[in-house]
């Protein structure tokens, strides 16, 4: 079908979807409720490691400095891992693997030999202390642990939490290394350099496939529930979106560039972003992971330079850095296609700032969550310019209501709690039935976001429903203070929050830091806030900053900790 421009987001998809084409949707039965599922997606996640390594098994998969391993190398080493685990360690279908590292090639070794021996992945917070990681094995409840030097290292001031779990290890620092492992700690290395046949295990698409542990700002982290089915519609969705995108411009999805992604990938992989939206997308599409040992906006621009990287999947905050780094106009980065990534509200000055130094360059962003296995909305090109603070339109595959208090529906274009159903909806938590029960029901997920939809089908993320203010009972989303800070050019980031008033109850208070080369006071930051913003929106308090702000393992501001240190 010939494309055409001028088709609404909705035309499109009933378009693409439709009986006999590639991403047609069919309606299955999932817990018991009638669900729409793309018809063609890998039924597995070994499936889909499969039909990635079908594509492009000589291509590079996973890079992190020189190191190298491909769709062949990974598949290969995955699957002898997988039958060690089940021959050595006696994993059965449904026991628990927990992974330990950070961002390595073995990460990903491990993550889909759990896959492919029909275990569920459990992989931990590699940022957690010795006492988070401990919590992580006793919660899991792992037949074996897989780790690198450094988190072994953090456990072993807690043996109880050890106790009778057999332990896989690798890396004893930054070097892929072969000294000898301490005592008691099984060599990964060993076990890849056995050839194994793989696992004689069947697996079905609702069987469970991960654990993955949310932050945890408030309390213990809760341990999100994934299915093979909610990982692989996942897959699928991010290799729609591209054919939406390229009708949505205008273009035949068939003229758009054969080589698979390179995608350089800063975020952790024990995250949703990390793990569903990059490294299981691409060991399906066939294209490239490039790793980071942490973020450093010269090593990545080195990086997209050495390894012709196309895109560049980060958070905001990252991608900030990057288009504000000193050196990015030295920089050949003509490879480099499209910006984009989610986990956190996008300034509209981002957007800006990355058409006037990379001009050319796609930009996008989406909406999700670890419990919608990351994808729920999404948009970018022209929509999103014209858009840019929207998160995009549902995809084909998700429901999205936006409701009051008592979950009604609310009026198209109010802002309300925003809820989510579809095949990518996870199951629950684990070993929460009291969490699972508030946060999911007759299977809509209750995200605790703030939105609203326009006439045309586009969801915008108003606030997190904890961090609205409320000044005399008006609402002020802190995102909108925020975005019409960051519109000044001296604000290199904001955070936005409620200060206690005796009077309103509430009012807005505003930590900045603030660009080394463009200067500006309290005074006119207030006086742009004003000129951007109803009165009653505009901060009472401003503090600058001169650190960078805390932020979590993701790149998301650790916003209660900011506020705790300035009220």
């Amino acid at each position: 079908m010939a494309p055409d421009a001028t088709a609404s987001v909705q035309e499109i998809d009933a378009q693409l979807t439709s009986p006999g084409q590639p991403f047609e949707i069919e309606t299955i039965t999932v817990h018991g409720r009638p669900t729409r599922t793309w018809k063609h997606a890998p039924r597995s996640l070994g499936d889909l490691l499969g039909q990635g390594r079908a594509v492009a098994g000589r291509r590079d998969f996973l890079v992190l400095g020189d190191e190298r391993l491909t769709h062949d190398e990974h598949y290969d080493q995955a699957v002898r891992l997988a039958g060690a685990l089940v021959e050595d360690f006696g994993v059965q279908k449904g026991d628990r693997v927990a992974i330990a590292m950070r961002n390595l090639p073995e990460w990903s070794v491990a993550f889909f030999a759990a896959a492919l021996a029909g275990a569920i992945a459990a992989p931990l917070n590699a940022f957690w202390n010795g006492a988070e990681l401990a919590f992580g094995l006793e919660d899991s409840e792992p037949k074996v642990l897989i780790a690198d030097g450094e988190r072994l290292e953090r456990l072993a001031a807690h043996p109880e939490a050890l106790a009778g779990i057999p332990l896989i290890g690798t890396r004893l620092d930054d070097r892929k290394t072969t000294e000898p492992l301490p005592d008691g700690i099984i060599s990964l290395a060993s076990l890849l350099d056995r050839p194994t046949a793989a696992p004689d295990v069947t697996v079905e698409p609702d069987d469970l496939a991960t654990i993955l542990y949310t932050s945890g700002t408030t309390s213990r982290p809760k341990g999100v529930l994934g299915t093979h089915r909610n990982i692989c519609a996942n897959a699928m969705t991010l290799r729609y979106l591209m054919a939406r995108g390229a009708r949505r411009a205008g273009i035949d999805p068939s003229t758009l560039p054969a080589d698979p992604a390179v995608i350089l990938v800063p975020v952790p992989l024990f995250h949703g972003t990390g793990c569903h939206a990059n490294l299981v997308a691409q060991a399906y599409l066939g294209g490239t992971v490039v790793l980071m040992r942490k973020w450093e906006p010269d090593v990545a621009l080195d990086l997209i330079e050495r390894e012709h990287v196309t895109n560049l999947s980060a958070v905001p905050t990252m991608v900030w850095d990057l288009v504000n780094a000193p050196s990015i106009e030295r920089r050949d980065l003509s490879s480099l296609r499209s910006l984009g990534g989610g986990g956190a509200a996008t300034p509209p000055e981002l957007l800006r700032r990355v058409q006037q130094v990379l001009p050319g360059r796609s930009s996008g962003t989406g909406y999700g969550m670890t419990e919608s296995s990351s994808v729920t909305a999404s948009i970018g090109g022209a929509d999103y310019a014209a858009r840019p603070m929207s998160s995009g339109v549902p995809v084909p595959i998700c429901d999205i209501r936006i409701v009051d208090d008592a979950g009604v529906d609310v009026p198209l274009g109010e802002v309300g709690e925003i809820w989510i159903k579809g095949v990518t909806v996870v199951p629950g938590y684990w070993h929460r039935p009291e969490d699972t029960g508030a946060t999911f029901t007759d299977g809509w997920l209750h995200s605790g976001d703030l939105g609203r939809l326009d006439d045309e089908g586009f969801l915008y993320i108003v606030d997190r429903a904890k961090d609205m203010v409320i000044r005399g009972g008006e609402n002020i989303s802190s995102l909108e203070v925020e975005a019409a800070l960051y519109d000044h050019p001296s604000v290199l980031e904001a955070a936005v929050f409620a200060v206690p008033h005796q009077v309103l109850g509430e009012e807005v208070g505003a930590v900045v830091r603030l660009r080394s080369d463009v200067p500006a006071t309290v005074d006119d930051l207030r006086d742009h806030a004003a000129g951007c913003l109803a009165p009653f929106k505009v901060p009472a308090h401003i503090w600058l900053r001169d650190e960078p702000f805390p932020r979590g393992a993701t790149g998301k501001l650790q916003k209660r900790e900011l506020k705790a240190a300035y009220t």
